[in-house]
């Protein structure tokens, strides 16, 4: 029977299997924790690079950057736009298949140009139960998942995270601004940057886990289901917030937040992002 402790030594063994490697790192709960150990185990021969884009808001960045440092970790910057990837604006199903390919290609060609010996990404056992086109590209390009491959939930690296003290070990789940848009609605640099206004003012206002989807010129808002009430008492407020950053119309969503609610149209329930 798989236990934390069993998936933590699997976790170890699979990173102590290289010299070095690259850590496409967001500064969230799985690649903060994933470089936590892999500086442990590979005695810093880590290098985490987090890619700036209109999809990553400038808070998470700056939180990443910081995060880095309290790591005692090398960390670089590099920009990589999927605005500008042909077919990722056009937003289909497979639009995490093009992102991935576009990020982890130059992460792929700094660590090899650099010596590094792999590159990891902070992809769960979860991530098994959801639509992700994106791990296409990761296997096509051979990155590795030693999170995915040690069975670890997503639970299970709160747990690690929070017997480390790492800050990351409450942080609410986060998937980059695109996955705000149903499929086949465009995304441009002006929608995403209405999303990230929208949430900035929500989270200003106390929520934590919750999203602002985009209907066209409506927003939909996801909070969690235990925050349904205190979002209603707020609901004059988020609805100017969100009318302030462009939304003609606002919704709330009386299901509250669920992982993965745009992938209902393609599977009939929520899972993701």
């Amino acid at each position: 029977m798989a236990t934390p402790e069993n998936s933590l030594s699997r976790l170890k063994q699979t990173i102590g299997g290289f010299r070095s490697a690259v850590i496409a790192f967001s500064g969230g709960v799985d690649s903060t924790f994933l470089a936590s150990v892999a500086g442990e185990v590979l005695d810093k021969r880590v290098l985490l690079i987090t890619a700036s884009s209109s999809t990553y808001p400038t808070s998470e960045l700056v939180a990443a950057t910081a995060l880095a440092g309290s790591l005692g970790l090398p960390h670089r910057v590099i920009v990589s736009e999927e605005t500008e990837i042909p077919g990722f604006s056009d937003n289909p199903p497979d639009r995490c298949y093009y992102c991935k390919s576009e990020l982890f290609s130059k992460i792929k060609k700094i660590a090899e140009a650099e010596g590094f010996e792999a590159v990891f990404d902070g992809s769960n056992a979860d991530d098994a139960k959801d639509y992700r086109p994106g791990r296409r590209a990761l296997a096509e390009l051979g990155i590795i998942s030693p999170l995915f491959q040690a069975g670890m939930t997503k639970e299970e690296i709160r747990a690690h995270s929070r017997e480390r003290g790492l800050p990351t070990a409450n942080k609410p789940a986060y998937a980059c601004l695109a996955s705000r848009f149903p499929y086949g609605e465009k995304i441009t640099g002006d929608k995403l940057k209405r999303i990230d206004l929208a949430e900035a003012g929500l989270r200003n206002l106390g929520f934590g886990q919750f999203r602002v989807r985009s209907h066209g010129d409506c927003a939909r808002i996801e909070v969690a289901p235990d925050a349904l009430e205190k979002a209603w008492a707020l609901r004059a407020e988020a609805g100017a917030i969100c009318k302030k950053a462009g939304f003609i119309f606002v919704a709330m969503d009386v299901e509250g937040y669920r992982t993965g609610a745009m992938n209902e149209a393609l599977t009939g329930s929520g899972s993701g992002q």
